[in-house]
């Protein structure tokens, strides 16, 4: 499975991420002609080498009407580009999304970029407290703005990376310059689409993650966490305008899943890493523990079971393991907490090898039934759900096992 890994060591902004992806492209030049082929209007694409504390790599440079603002201007005025630039001047998300739509740009980065936006415009309007049909962007909405994230959109699909993860954000520390007066770091609109998101701050002075980087990254990053076991095949560098004592840069490794010793195949599924939550009681009826479970289940978890277990001074026991996202696991706890006994609860990282899953619906002779698809490594099989077995049996007036029969045999045949 392809793999792209996104360092944020040093924050993230739109030009350092469309720089980044390109460096990973081997014909860098074929790339730069296709980014302005797309016809922005006014806009025109340029890549320099940077180094960076010995560091060497790419910044995407974005001209406008010929022209790229001052860094004094940027600071002024914006507190996009972090290290980069932008012209101050207020757009409304219906004129952005007009642009946008001249373009005809790939169905699937058309969508990409709307949805991007959309972040952006909703993160604006809670903290101005407006609609989002009455937020005018002022720091995301000049067409350098609109270039760094139609170029980042594009470079992803054009990628077409299976799954991406990135590490935490550094956010920087301090305040910031913006259109709106002196904010602290990260901005509140950053903040916002941040939710959720692991994130640090350190004695770097200044704004490392801009809203639109952010909102990009929000809204392609799969998993946000440390970096899986990789094979990298290239690294590509976006670097920043500003110079700090550590390589102002945001690296991207693109490569594939390590297989851990099993043979995958195309469309095989990956390692997917989850959180083992554990706890012992002793003093829970079965009732009791089959509510916890229950609402555990429905507290989002991927799996809930027990099993039986010694204790100390010999009482018999039951252990409660509890199978999560790492994106659970707070809630998890809580409520682990609230509807068991447990004085504790241990955390294991554990990985699961999983196969594909696909749900469809089959309209068959016996009314629609919902089939489960499992394929990868080699294996294909289909399953139909438990439920419409059950009706089928009801409604026929049969065991189960000969409506699953009935099933199995018209799946066989269709």
């Amino acid at each position: 499975m392809s793999l792209l890994y996104i360092d944020c060591g040093m924050g993230a902004a739109g030009d350092m991420l469309a720089a980044a992806l390109t460096d990973l492209f081997p014909d860098k030049e074929k790339i730069l002609s296709e980014l302005n082929g797309l016809g922005i209007p006014g806009v025109e694409y340029r890549l320099s080498k940077s180094v960076k504390c010995g560091i060497t790599g790419l910044h995407m440079d974005v001209l406008v009407n010929g022209r790229e603002e001052d860094e004094h201007t940027h600071e002024e005025h914006s507190h996009e580009h972090t290290h980069g630039t932008h012209s101050h001047t207020h757009t409304g998300l219906h004129e952005i999304e007009h642009i946008v739509w001249e373009l005809g740009l790939p169905s699937k980065v058309e969508k990409d970029v709307f949805e991007v936006y959309n972040l952006l415009a909703e993160a604006e309007s809670k903290v101005h407290g407006v609609p989002v049909t009455d937020i005018h962007f002022h720091e995301v909405g000049t067409m350098d703005a609109v270039a760094d994230i139609v170029a980042v959109c594009y470079l992803f699909d054009k990628l077409g990376a299976d799954r991406i993860v990135a590490g935490p954000l550094h956010v920087g520390s301090g305040t910031v310059k913006c259109a709106h007066g002196i904010l602290p770091v990260p901005a509140p609109a950053t903040a916002l689409l941040l939710e959720g998101i692991p994130t640090y701050s350190s004695e770097i002075k200044g704004e490392l993650v801009t809203p639109t980087g952010a909102a990009l990254l929000k809204h392609f990053v799969n998993d946000f966490g440390t970096m899986p076991t990789m094979t990298s095949g290239a690294v590509g560098y976006g670097m920043g305008k500003k110079d700090f004592e550590r390589a102002n840069c945001l690296r991207i490794f693109s490569g594939e899943l390590f297989d851990m010793g099993l043979q995958k195949k195309q469309g095989d599924s990956p390692e997917d890493k989850v959180l083992e939550l554990s706890c012992n009681v002793d003093d829970m009826t079965a009732e009791e523990i089959g509510f916890a479970t229950e609402q555990i289940l429905l507290g989002g978890a991927l799996e809930v079971y027990t099993v039986a277990i010694g204790m100390k001074k010999n009482r018999p026991g039951t252990l409660i393991r509890v199978i999560c996202s790492e994106s659970k696991k707070a809630e998890l706890v809580k409520l682990i907490f609230k509807h068991t006994s447990t004085i504790g609860v241990r955390e294991a990282v554990t990985y699961r090898n999983i196969l594909n899953r696909d749900l469809v619906t089959a309209d068959t002779p016996y009314g629609n039934v919902r089939i489960k698809e499992v394929t990868g490594y080699g294996v294909e099989r289909k399953k139909a759900e438990y439920e419409d077995l059950a009706r089928i049996a009801r409604e026929k007036n049969i065991s189960l096992s000969e409506a699953r029969e009935r099933v199995s045999r018209w799946i066989d045949n269709n």
